[in-house]
């Protein structure tokens, strides 16, 4: 029921020409469930875990600049990356053999690996730390090729007065964190003998994270940002515009990425695009034209942030053009962080991440993605949640050793692999398509985000099937194909309820979504319970499965609008709990399917089995 189109990549020269040309014919990656863990990956019972849920990623290991940070230290088995042993061999050899043993239960190996996120010091008492101490005399030429610079703070991003940009938020074992410059091609090089290292110690995959650009000041983000200024603006604009008189001799005082909002103008905005541009053109050149090349069907992805749709001061892509956004990726992490993991039924909060999965879905074609909602409470619903939206569950916290929270990652994630035909690849079906604002937000208009997701929730209260997709793909005032009606939530209008659209009679704690199978021959309708009993704390996360308490859902009824011509054959409706499902009675009528769902806990799936021709 949708038509996503991407427009011809035409900015890639806003970057000096260097960003690459999009693969014609990519390879698509497909997978429905996913595991993930920064910490326990080495317990006893991980293996088990994945035998019994079977997954078909397992996001673990380090092998980035955590690994070359922290690995060798007398920290390596704390925050952020609790490596199983000390030693960069040790630990290396470790990962071996674990991404075998994951390999031999059916699952690929996908490792994370921070980008620009250095733990150490450069010198002291004892001689340099951490990664500087990797750098100067633990850097093995025969992994790792030759040393692409002599003084390894020759990497890191520089503050407007040349010194090394560093701060001591986390305080690992007392370091400072270093933030290395991905305008630096030297650290393009480093991170690309770090990804040619990961390769050969099995993964299938890495998911790039601490993904940023500060206001780093260096020669080459002063450089790279003239030369995106002067192809996108002429001399006599820049004067005008900026202030700018001769470009090739300005020197910037902030070239900043993410800022309030509050605070931002045309050339801060201009600075942030050229940001997420730069971040873009280094994920390009180190993991899509490098990494994967190292092994055939290689997974990249980018560890993202969303949050409640935070714009300017969050969002990676949020500044990025419309025909870059993902591209050549093979799957999306955004974590939504403290803002979904709690709930307020009485204010009408349901600690969601719907609106977020629909974007997500819309702008990345139906690619595989996950969210981070941090919820280790409310495990169904998180699982739940994803497979009614075309996401793969789930992004974090599934707590294997927790036997209550293990039995329902399994049980839901068997019931996924049960029904594995009506997930993967499968694409929504809606009748609506809202647009999200990114041509406003890219213009600064942050509040037309909070207009967006006022007629989201009213659209997800009143259970309308609709689709999100970003303005960029659909000018004009008609809607795209396929869909009954376009809502720019931007423009001062009534949210419209056509007579002819499917109906359901739910209450406002069920969500419902429908896709098609790429089998096709039938329709699935999903319904997702977020009812419980909520903690006496009010929005309080829980602390764990014990506090998730749903309560059943009972009395929802569907009147479906069937396509043009459908003929139904039967309705099959399915749960976790009840996995085999059974059929339900049904009145199809003038183009209508009528049915009641059973009675149901946190999600149910009901399989509208269409007659052949």
């Amino acid at each position: 029921m949708r038509a996503v189109f991407f427009a011809a990549m035409v900015l890639a020269l806003l970057v000096c020409g260097s960003l690459p040309a999009a693969d014609p014919k990519p390879q698509r990656a497909e997978f429905t469930r996913l595991i993930a863990h920064w910490a326990e990956y080495a317990d006893d019972d991980y293996l088990s875990f994945v035998e019994d849920a079977k997954p078909d990623v397992c996001q673990i290991g380090f092998y980035g600049g955590h690994f070359y940070s922290l690995a060798h230290t007398p920290q390596y088995a704390g925050y952020p990356a609790h490596f199983p042993v000390r030693g960069l061999n040790e630990c290396g050899k470790w990962f071996e053999d674990r991404n075998a043993a994951i390999h031999t239960r059916g699952a690929k190996v996908v490792g994370h690996f921070n980008v620009s996120f250095l733990v150490g010091e450069p010198a002291g008492k004892d001689g340099p730390q951490g990664f500087f101490k990797f750098y100067h005399e633990l850097w093995d030429e025969k992994e790792l090729g030759p040393k692409p610079v002599k003084d390894p703070l020759d990497l890191i991003a520089k503050n407007a007065d040349g010194t090394p940009m560093a701060s001591k938020q986390y305080s690992i074992g007392q370091m400072r964190e270093y933030t290395a410059c991905l305008s630096n091609p030297h650290w393009r090089t480093v991170l690309k003998a770090w990804a040619k290292r990961a390769a050969g110690r099995g993964v299938d995959g890495l998911v790039a994270n601490y993904f940023y650009r500060h206001n780093c000041l260096c020669e080459h983000c002063q450089k790279g940002f003239r030369g995106y200024l002067a192809a996108r603006f002429t001399p006599a604009a820049l004067k005008a515009n900026f202030g700018i008189a001769d470009l090739k001799t300005h020197k910037f005082e902030e070239i900043v990425g993410w800022h309030d909002p509050k605070q931002s103008t045309p050339f801060r905005r201009e600075q942030l695009r050229w940001s997420q541009l730069v971040c873009k053109e280094a994920f390009d050149e180190v993991f899509v034209k490098y990494a994967k090349s190292l092994k055939p069907g290689f997974l990249v992805a980018q560890w993202n942030h969303l949050g409640d749709f935070g714009q300017i001061n969050g969002d990676e892509r949020c500044m990025l053009p419309g025909e870059l956004w993902g591209r050549d990726e093979d799957y999306l992490w955004y974590s939504t962080g403290g803002a979904a993991c709690f709930t307020d039924l009485k204010e009408g909060v349901l600690g969601e991440g719907t609106l977020q999965a629909r974007y997500i879905r819309g702008a990345f074609d139906d690619k595989p993605f996950t969210l981070g909602k941090y919820e280790s409470t409310r495990v169904r619903v998180a699982i739940a949640e994803l497979a009614a939206n075309g996401g793969a569950p789930m992004g974090f916290y599934t707590r294997f050793k927790d036997p209550e929270a293990r039995k329902e990652i399994v049980r839901y994630y068997r019931f996924m692999e049960k029904y594995d035909d009506l997930y993967r690849a499968n694409k929504p079906y809606a009748e609506y398509v809202l647009l999200f604002p990114r041509s406003k937000v890219h213009a600064g208009k942050v509040e037309s985000v909070e207009a967006f997701k006022t007629v989201g929730r009213e659209l997800l209260n009143q259970h309308v099937l609709f689709d999100v997709i970003p303005d960029e793909f659909a000018p004009g005032p008609l809607p795209p194909k396929g869909y009954m009606i376009r809502h720019d939530p931007t423009r001062p209008q009534p949210v419209v309820l056509l007579d002819g659209r499917s109906t359901f009679t739910a209450p406002k704690t069920v969500r419902v979504s429908a896709s098609t199978p790429a089998k096709g021959g039938e329709i699935t309708l999903h319904f997702v319970n977020y009812n419980r009993t909520e903690p006496k704390e009010p929005r309080s996360p829980g602390g764990g499965i014990k506090d998730e308490k749903p309560i059943a859902a009972e009395g929802v009824k569907a009147d479906f609008a069937l396509p043009k011509s459908a003929k139904v054959k039967k309705v099959l409706v399915a749960t976790p709990e009840e996995p085999d499902g059974a059929e339900v009675a049904f009145e199809a009528k003038d183009g209508r399917l009528k049915f009641e769902v059973p009675k149901f806990l946190v999600y149910s799936i009901a399989r509208v089995i269409l007659a052949k021709d």
